[in-house]
């Protein structure tokens, strides 16, 4: 049965949902049926396992899944990751494989992780793509080498590794890693929000990677053409109040795993507003592999929802560049409209199959 969840950073977010098992209690309460906590520490630092089995024990008597997140897998930026390397001792391998061993304890057997992180500087500095004293293809390569070295610990513990489709990595290049890895326990996490900062069409980039599919953070968008005309913006909407067909979508992912869990990335009152400059000449040299047919599929994304927000059938970009200052309600308003459309996109889902 398909379930649907939230992701959660207690880092980002801090316990405003209470925190271990209160936090499955309000989880519970809004209808979920699981979890995705992004960072095992920010469940419990030193991973005391009094901790993490009344965080277990929780989750089954709720009958809610939990997925683990394990930290960032890019060498290049352990060093904004301390707790994972204290964890080992100052072996950032051994923090991990510390993380793999308390999840196995636990029974939770899908992890989260991702190859870098969003930073606070204008696009294209905004990821680690653009460092030029560490180019991205060296990157490329020392993620690479880092899955191989965890992979027997992720095979010891019959451990499956997901890697986001996070925004400093197009979907191409993460296949490349997982079919290099070419092992049933390293697979990917889908976000199909965020391949739209790489220059990929949303549906195209579903497409490509679902065979490989084990874990997901959703949420809709909307691309409108950039105020300096120079390329994209992307805002972050709930499931089913942006440009994704989700219909198309969830048939697409469940065709290639039918026990997929649907976990929700909530925004809280972030617009998630991003700049894609598919225009500035230095942004398309970090990307060899773009396509002309995708760059003009999201281009039309963008007239589409200039279109819409004119004769006032959608928001307008103004409407969406706001921030909501009471963080959790707006993240509960986030989850609860996703969840809802979801839900009843599954519903349509299981009723266009013929019965026996």
């Amino acid at each position: 049965m398909t379930r649907i969840g939230s992701d959660i950073s207690l880092v980002r977010v801090g316990d405003l949902w209470g925190h271990g098992p209160a936090l499955l209690d309000t989880l519970h309460a809004q209808g979920l049926e699981g979890v995705n906590i992004r960072t095992l520490t920010d469940l419990s630092p030193t991973l005391d396992k009094g901790e993490l089995d009344a965080f277990r024990q929780r989750a089954d008597e709720l009958g809610m899944y939990v997925e683990m997140g394990v930290g960032k897998i890019n060498p290049y930026m352990t060093a904004e990751l301390p707790e994972v390397r204290a964890l080992g001792d100052g072996d950032f391998i051994a923090g991990m494989e510390r993380m793999f061993s308390a999840c196995a304890e636990m029974g939770w057997t899908t992890l989260w992780t991702a190859c870098a992180g969003v930073k606070e500087y204008a696009a294209p500095y905004d990821t680690d793509r653009a460092r030029r004293e560490a180019p991205w293809p060296d990157q490329l390569r020392a993620i690479s080498s880092l899955v191989d070295k965890l992979l027997p610990a992720l095979r010891h513990y019959d451990l499956v590794l997901g890697i986001e489709t996070h925004e400093e990595i197009t979907t191409r290049e993460l296949l490349r890693i997982v079919e290099g890895a070419d092992d049933p326990h390293v697979g990917i996490c889908l976000d199909p929000a965020n391949p739209i900062a790489r220059g990929e069409d949303p549906r195209a980039a579903v497409e490509r990677v679902a065979p490989y599919v084990v874990s997901t953070q959703l949420r809709d968008i909307r691309v409108f053409p950039s105020p300096d005309g120079d390329g994209l913006t992307r805002f972050l909407r709930p499931c089913g109040d942006g440009q994704l067909d989700w219909s198309e979508t969830l048939g697409i992912l469940l065709a290639a795993n039918p026990a997929l869990n649907l976990t929700i990335e909530g925004v809280g009152g972030w617009s998630g507003r991003s700049e894609v400059p598919v225009s500035d000449a230095f942004w398309q040299s970090l990307h060899p592999e773009l396509s002309d047919a995708e760059l003009a599929a999201l281009q039309e994304l963008g007239a589409e929802s200039a279109r819409a927000a004119a004769d006032g059938r959608e928001p307008s970009f103004a409407e969406l560049d706001v921030f909501q200052p009471d963080q959790r309600a707006a993240h509960d308003a986030f989850i609860a409209r996703s969840a809802a459309h979801l839900r009843s996109v599954l519903a349509e889902l299981a009723a266009s199959v013929p019965s026996r």
